[in-house]
């Protein structure tokens, strides 16, 4: 959706590629210009090499969104404190990791948004997803802290918290995927799990002038499913 708004994008992965299909996607979906990196966001120095690397190409960083894999599904006496530290380095570490090595750019630079993909689980727990549960509320924590000390500069802070999306993750979660995602929009208002437009049309708002004043909020995309109006 940003590249398709006219934003030069640059993205990283684990997975060459599935990072060079996410490229071409992004390259085909706007004019803007598209740079990708197959690397390992915990690995030391690995964050601060790709954003010095991104800034020299693009000449500036306004926008930093941090996503990755989610920790796996399970009650929370199915894993060994091993998991749970797992769990760290996949749901929270990356994340402030790109985040602290994008400050000093993003502070340079004037302005900017910063947006942190968790999960609906930090407002409410969900059953069998025991080191989401554990785990994700960190980035609001990390998020709030973020929000006093950057306002100043005109940085955004705002933690994204998907609700059910039918994604292949989703899906690979089920013997039969339909039947349990009509089993899903059930319980939710308006009776659907939600695509990646609705996802991304929710960010792109946040990552916009649009929402300059915007900041510290966790922003659920759940179709209602956690009745997040006070």
């Amino acid at each position: 959706r940003l590249a398709a708004e006219g934003a030069d994008v640059a993205i990283c992965g684990r997975d060459p590629g599935r990072l060079a299909d996410a490229a071409r996607e992004v390259g085909a979906a706007g004019p803007g210009r598209v740079w990708s990196r197959a690397l390992d966001l915990t690995d030391d120095g690995a964050p601060e090499a790709w954003i010095a690397e991104t800034v020299q190409d693009a000449g500036a960083l306004h926008v930093v969104v941090t996503n990755g894999a989610g920790p796996r599904p399970g009650p929370v006496d199915s894993f060994t404190p091993a998991d749970y530290r797992t769990a760290l380095d996949t749901a929270f570490i990356p994340h402030v990791a790109l985040v602290l090595a994008a400050l000093p750019h993003l502070r340079a630079a004037g302005w900017g948004r910063i947006l942190m993909v968790a999960s609906e689980t930090v407002r409410r727990p969900i059953p069998k997803y025991g080191l989401s549960n554990a785990t994700r509320p960190g980035l609001v924590g990390f998020a709030k802290s973020l929000v006093h000390e950057l306002g100043p500069g005109d940085i955004t802070v705002n933690v994204l918290a998907p609700g059910y999306h039918r994604t292949p993750a989703l899906e690979r979660q089920f013997t039969d995927p339909g039947a349990a995602v009509a089993e899903i929009a059930k319980g939710i208002p308006l009776g659907r799990v939600g695509d990646a437009d609705d996802f991304a049309a929710v960010a792109a708002f946040l990552a916009s002038e649009h929402a300059r004043f915007v900041t510290g909020t966790v922003q659920l995309v759940d179709g209602g499913a956690n009745e997040g109006i006070p």
